[in-house]
């Protein structure tokens, strides 16, 4: 499988381009499942929370993580932080992408998305796993790299870009 994460900061427009890469994955046939990080005692499957719409979009599995539950439904006794490995590791083995959507510290490849709006600072000058950048705002990123920078607004584009570079996002499970 191959693993791709998507971090930004709150506002950026994650969700939204993941739910739409998921579509563009499945237009082409692929199985995908999203690997999401929450906050504290989150709850799923309600319309308009960012699950239910992953799940909507079509993927195949959701998990959702914060530090007292796990999804796939599975209760913690004590609050409990898992590493993004330690999800990608309850992704069901025979889906073709998966998408992580938060876990901006990990270490796993990630394509940086940034909106000059929200006043936020980049990433990508400090995080050797940020691979390509997406934004609505290319102008505007304060200093120059020599990662693709993609239209955050075109995730067609990005899907290809993935599906290009798909050997780059090979995941061998430990």
């Amino acid at each position: 499988m191959k693993v791709v994460a998507f971090a930004g900061f709150s506002g950026s427009g994650k969700t939204t381009l993941v739910e739409q890469l998921i579509g563009a994955f499945r237009l082409r046939g692929l199985r995908v499942s999203v690997v999401k990080h929450a906050h504290h005692n989150f709850d799923i499957d309600h319309p308009g929370k960012d699950s239910w719409r992953h799940r909507e979009a079509g993927a195949f599995e959701v998990v959702v993580a914060s530090d007292q539950r796990l999804v796939l439904q599975r209760q913690f006794e004590q609050p409990t932080q898992l590493s993004v490995h330690q999800l990608l590791a309850e992704v069901y083995d025979g889906v073709d992408w998966v998408l992580v959507e938060g876990f901006k510290q990990s270490d796993v490849l990630k394509v940086e998305v940034w909106r000059h709006a929200s006043g936020q600072p980049t990433r990508y000058a400090d995080d050797d796993f940020v691979v390509a950048i997406a934004t609505d705002s290319p102008e505007l990123l304060p200093s120059p790299t020599e990662r693709p920078v993609m239209d955050l607004n075109q995730p067609d584009a990005i899907c290809e870009w993935l599906l290009a570079n798909a050997d780059r996002f090979e995941y061998n499970r430990i």
